[in-house]
């Protein structure tokens, strides 16, 4: 599925859409260049998932977990060439049914995703649009 967002605001309803669809147990690996909109998209998944707190970037924490109507873990692997002991919480944690995993910058733990993840592609044809290419979504229309 292939979706173009035109704002900041667009990206932020269509990640609470996706969010409110969630019901535990997703993985989705957000893929873009810096800047792409993965951190704000996440914000909305959150929205969708009744969290209430503030949604930050975990480019230096490199994880950070919300607690919602499911708890959501967001990862960051930008600045890591091994995942190394965060791969282990990374393991546990796609196990966990009352969970929704989203993953920024994968490679380094792509060997330990399931094949069946929701992958989103961010691409950024101006300053303000995007196109979300949308792969191995199971759920309703978005």
């Amino acid at each position: 599925m292939k979706k173009i967002i035109k704002s900041t605001t667009d990206m932020i309803d269509f990640g609470a859409k996706l969010g409110a669809e969630l019901r535990g147990g997703e993985v989705i690996e957000l893929i873009g260049d810096v800047g792409a909109g993965k951190t704000t998209f996440t914000k909305g998944l959150a929205k969708g998932l009744a969290i209430a707190e503030t949604v930050q970037s975990p480019s230096f924490t490199i994880s950070r977990v919300y607690d919602g109507r499911l708890e959501l873990v967001h990862y960051d692997f930008y600045r890591l060439n091994n995942a190394g002991v965060m791969a282990l919480e990374l393991a546990d944690n796609l196990s966990d049914a009352e969970k929704v995993v989203v993953i920024e910058w994968a490679e380094t733990v792509a060997d330990i995703l399931p094949k069946e993840r929701i992958r989103i592609k961010i691409s950024s044809p101006s300053e303000t649009e995007r196109v979300l290419e949308v792969e191995n979504w199971q759920g309703g229309a978005l």
